[in-house]
């Protein structure tokens, strides 16, 4: 469990009213082997399948975090149990225990349900897309919550930004990356649409679960791999596997998570429980960020310092390549089908404007930021 400092000594109605919330697979399975809703006195219990390790880093505590905000706010109302991958269902299989009812919540990343509902994986991240700040702004003030709650009705479910990333790092190797042609004849586990950017490019895309990802390097089944960052990476162990460590992350540059719930059990919450799912997942999205923010250094620098990694930039030219590729495979995919163009077109149209006002101020601040003058000597 994340371990939070304190009690929320609150009563509810005042922590909802002050909390400022913005807007936010295969295969059937026995329903007697799923845990079901106990209902008494007006008390809900809730079963939250993921596609993490139980308790991973970052990602399996995100959902955590989201699990206890719920159950604690609504002082047991609704209260939520936290299951990883694998524990009720596989972690690629949680999308339909959800959407079936089976179970009423999981906890993931979009790009997973593209083969279910293609427009899905936008929603995680798009290649040269837009940073955490600028994508988690098109969620709340951009019309991509109302966009997202539209895809995921597909899956018959009620989708929350949940955590993101923020920038990845570009991926583990065993052999030096100088140019596209690298890529070529690659077996490589990139998901969404990174993944088809590298195909494109001459790779072969092998998606696997997170769990799945070190045996799969080591029985050479893959060659390569992006997971997300060094915090995670480190916790994995990919060292043992893989030499290289590339950034940036350039097919991921802010991968929102994802609290998603079947929409028959959504509709059956009050207004006040609906507000403390929605409030949940706001704070969640932001500690999630926050965690990674301030975890990823010091796991970098172990990784250099004590596991010898040999941490590189992809070439400038690599990257023009892969965002010329990428530009014409977005425009393609976007013209495939109704819901991929809405949400396509929505996140271009926002990233224009955000990317004016990024250029003005951050990218201009961490230029002036890493001039060298003498800054305060402690």
């Amino acid at each position: 469990m994340v371990d939070f400092k304190g009690e929320l000594t609150m009563e509810r109605r005042k922590f909802i009213k002050g909390a400022g919330v913005a807007g936010v697979a295969a295969g059937a399975v026995a329903a007697s082997s799923f845990p079901k809703p106990a209902i008494s006195q007006g008390r809900k219990e809730w079963s939250m399948v993921t596609t993490w390790p139980k308790n991973f880093p970052g990602l399996g505590t995100g959902a955590e975090i989201v699990a206890d905000y719920i159950t604690r706010m609504s002082g047991g109302r609704l209260s939520v149990k936290v299951y990883g991958a694998g524990e009720i269902v596989p972690a690629f299989e949680s999308i339909d225990a959800v959407g079936s009812g089976t179970v009423e919540m999981g906890h993931g990343a979009p790009y997973y349900w593209k083969g279910k509902v293609p427009a899905s994986q936008y929603l995680a991240a798009m290649p040269f897309g837009m940073t955490a700040q600028e994508q988690n702004a098109w969620y709340q003030y951009g019309g991509g919550q109302e966009i997202a709650d539209e895809i995921y009705a597909e899956m018959n479910c009620k989708f929350f930004p949940s955590g993101n990333t923020g920038v990845q790092m570009g991926g583990w190797f065993n052999k030096e990356i100088n140019g596209v042609d690298d890529f070529k004849g690659l077996k490589m586990r990139m998901p969404g649409l990174g993944g088809e950017v590298i195909k494109a490019a001459g790779a072969t895309v092998v998606n696997l679960p997170g769990g799945e990802l070190l045996a799969a390097m080591q029985t050479g089944a893959i060659d390569a791999m992006e997971w997300v960052g060094p915090y995670n990476d480190l916790a994995f162990g990919i060292y043992k596997v893989a030499k290289y460590y590339y950034y940036p992350g350039w097919h991921e540059p802010a991968t929102t998570l994802e609290n998603f719930i079947n929409l028959d059990a959504w509709n059956s919450l009050d207004d006040e429980l609906k507000t403390i799912v929605q409030a949940a997942n706001t704070v969640a999205n932001q500690l999630v960020l926050s965690e990674f923010m301030a975890r990823n250094n010091d796991s970098l620098q172990k990784l250099v310092n004590e596991h010898n990694v040999d941490v590189r930039p992809y070439p400038d030219d690599l990257l023009q390549e892969l965002g010329r590729i990428s530009g014409e495979l977005m425009t393609e995919f976007m013209s495939q089908d109704p819901l991929s163009k809405k949400v396509g077109t929505s996140i271009v149209n926002f990233r224009k404007g955000a990317l004016e006002w990024t250029k003005l101020s951050e990218q201009t601040f961490t230029a002036a930021r890493s001039l060298p003058f003498k800054y305060v000597q402690l």
